[in-house]
């Protein structure tokens, strides 16, 4: 990609001759693409892809009412992360595309997914995936038009889902215009955008994170005749926010595509926005005054709109990013930590890892969420852990060398567990369960595989897998490498689609959309709060996540939630006093369950990699009949199932 040219006067920043991005106004909207239905009047047809794409479910005729008025709807929603190269192809070219993922929202919205999270589709010559981008306020003609970004927002809203949008607020591309103008003229208007010294002595007590690629954080350029600062790859120079104006032209960003209608920003690398000598450079003080600046600006002029934050670092120092009453800052964050102690815990057959870093996580402002994950687009961090659990985690799950990336492990959610249902299960039944707001990973919810021959985490971002036709109905491109990646051939993992997952009833699938619809069903799971309870046995997690009732209902909503580390069976006695003598039903099923005794003890056994989320009933005589509500797992299809294959047996069901 050519280095563009010094930006024109009419796009200077804020401080400099004029002010910038003024050119950035997105067009006005020319109406729909010709591959979505007109959208249809309230009580209606329900509006979806024509034609129907293979293996894609048309969702029944039924109201759309759009979105939930809710202004803390984040925290009962499910996130679901949608890697656009890699998840529909609408013009096979390859490359998927916006239209792409619009004709696949059917799908989303029949999963259970709340809101769709899209890493970067800017302008960029993808040398990380994105996240070096060339121009903030356009998008790449490979995924599409302003036109259809714009339309993929309505239709999105139209089916109750919401769109999230990555923000990369810590560097750029060095092909960016604003980085090519200050290279080339240290004077101009954008010669201070960037961090800039005759040496690179300053901030030597700053870590490198990339740390299998890069041996310092600053790289020399040859036209300028100084080094420039950066906290990733050195292609990626960071921007320098002690200038003013860099912190206005953010905000200008922010503002263009807050315009669009788009619902939240997550927030990429923020801790390293600030820099300052005799520090490490993360979590300053300016830092996060630059945070609660993008937050006061978004809720005065885009009241609702969340942020995200993507910190990888403990809990005590994430929960800054949260702000204060007086001076929010990020709407989520991220809860990195938890997530490595999920899979060490399923290793182990102990709760401790997780029970620990939970028993560490501070209590958070009213106005914040954690979000919780198992995969992302990248590698799965090992960062915040010591270094024998990180020896035994790359023992456990990266024992090839081409299985790991930085300090972590680049592989997926099913492979990483041996492709075992049991497992599978039991990792998504405590990532709905634990405090936050999930968010899953394309391609996840049918167990697909990688391909760790790619480089670097390439390895897990592969074509989404949608049906047996050539490119797996990802893409109708002819010469199989003009794809984006190529699709998944590896036995056991090439079979698995979105079409043959859909005829299986028992399968990932079903199972999977069962599960988020009965986590939709019970609020709590999202709202309520959250307590530790003390189990006889180490290898079981015990929590409850209540909830006050309504006017008139005086118990409000309990669920003791129930997991078994272990492969093995566990009797177990869990400590819950203030719950003596309820009754108990298991929410998956509908069946009812022994009494907590008048010892405020539940004791219950359940099978290897077993789990259970209890409803608390109310005490007898609080209520006719003492039922409680009847949610038995999949409402919308009517079966009623348990949706854990295996379950009642211990064994669970390994694919």
């Amino acid at each position: 990609m050519s280095a563009p040219s010094p930006l024109p006067p009419e796009a200077l920043p804020v401080g400099a001759s004029t002010r910038p991005l003024a050119t950035m106004e997105p067009p006005a909207s020319t109406g729909p693409t010709p591959m979505t239905a007109p959208v249809p009047a309230p009580g209606a047809a329900p509006m979806t892809v024509v034609p129907p794409v293979p293996g894609v479910p048309v969702l029944p005729e039924q109201p759309r009412p759009g979105l939930d008025a809710d202004p803390d709807w984040f925290r009962t929603a499910v996130f679901y992360e949608a890697l656009l190269r890699s998840f529909a192809d609408s013009d096979g070219d390859g490359v998927g595309d916006i239209p792409g993922l619009i004709t696949r929202l059917d799908y989303l919205a029949w999963l259970g997914v709340d809101c769709i999270w899209i890493p970067p589709f800017y302008p960029s010559p993808m040398r990380d995936g994105g996240y070096d981008i060339s121009d903030y306020t356009a998008i790449d003609p490979r995924y599409g038009t302003m036109e259809d970004f714009r339309e993929l927002v309505h239709q999105a809203h139209q089916r109750g889902m919401r769109i999230v949008i990555d923000m990369v607020l810590n560097h750029t591309s060095d092909a960016h215009p604003w980085f090519q103008a200050s290279r080339s003229d240290p004077e101009g208007p954008y010669g201070d955008f960037y961090v800039w010294r005759d040496d690179d002595s300053g901030y030597p007590d700053t870590r490198i994170i990339f740390v299998d690629t890069e041996e310092s954080n600053w790289a020399y350029d040859v036209e300028r005749g100084q080094f420039y600062w950066h906290r990733f790859f050195s292609h990626q120079p960071d921007l320098n926010y002690d200038n003013p104006a860099v912190v206005e032209a953010v905000h200008d960003v922010v503002r263009f595509w807050a315009r669009t209608g788009v619902d939240g920003f997550r927030l990429d690398a923020i801790p390293y926005l600030a820099e300052a000598e005799g520090t490490n450079c993360e979590n300053l003080p300016a830092t996060h005054s630059i945070i609660a600046g993008i937050r006061a600006m978004l809720d005065r002029e885009f009241p609702g709109t969340i942020t995200i934050a993507e910190a990888n670092q403990w809990p005590h120092e994430v929960v800054e990013y949260f702000g204060t009453a007086e001076a929010p800052e990020c709407t989520m964050c991220f809860h990195f930590p938890v997530m490595p102690r999920i899979y060490y815990a399923l290793r182990a057959g102990s709760a401790e890892a997780i029970r620990w870093v939970l028993e560490r996580t501070p209590d958070i402002p009213s106005h914040g969420q954690w979000g919780t994950f198992l995969r992302n687009h990248d590698e799965l961090t090992l960062e915040m852990v010591t270094e024998e659990e990180r020896a035994r985690m790359y023992a456990w799950y990266a024992p090839e060398e081409r299985m790991r990336a930085n300090i972590g492990i680049r592989r997926r959610l099913s492979p990483l567990l041996d492709a075992s249902r049991a497992e599978t299960e039991l990792a998504l039944a405590l990532l709905l369960s634990l405090p936050g707001s999930p968010c899953l990973y394309y391609g996840d919810e049918i167990g697909m595989g990688e391909n760790i021959w790619l480089e670097d985490r390439d390895a897990v971002r592969t074509p989404m897998q949608w049906d047996d036709s050539p490119n797996m109905g990802f893409s109708a491109v002819v010469d199989p490498g003009a794809l984006t990646l190529p699709v998944i051939q590896t036995p056991g993992y090439a079979h698995l689609t979105v079409s043959t997952e859909m005829g299986r009833p028992d399968s990932l699938l079903h199972f999977t959309r069962r599960i988020l619809h009965l986590r939709r069903a019970h609020p709590v799971l999202g709202r309520g709060s959250f307590a530790l309870r003390e189990a006889s046995d180490p290898a079981v997690l015990a929590h409850t996540r209540g909830q006050d009732g309504a006017p008139g209902d005086e118990d409000g909503a309990i669920l003791i939630c129930v997991a078994n580390l272990a492969a093995a069976p566990r009797a177990v006695s869990i400590s819950v006093p203030e719950l003596a003598g309820r009754g108990t039903r298991d929410i998956f099923g509908g069946t009812p369950f022994p009494p907590i005794g008048a010892d405020g003890a539940l004791r219950l056994t359940l099978g290897g990699l077993g789990y259970y989320w209890l409803e608390v009933l109310p005490r007898q005589g609080d209520r006719e009949g003492g039922g409680g509500r009847d949610d038995r797992g999949d409402h919308e299809d009517g079966k009623g199932a348990d949706p854990r294959p295996g379950h009642g047996n211990g064994t669970g069901e390994s694919r």
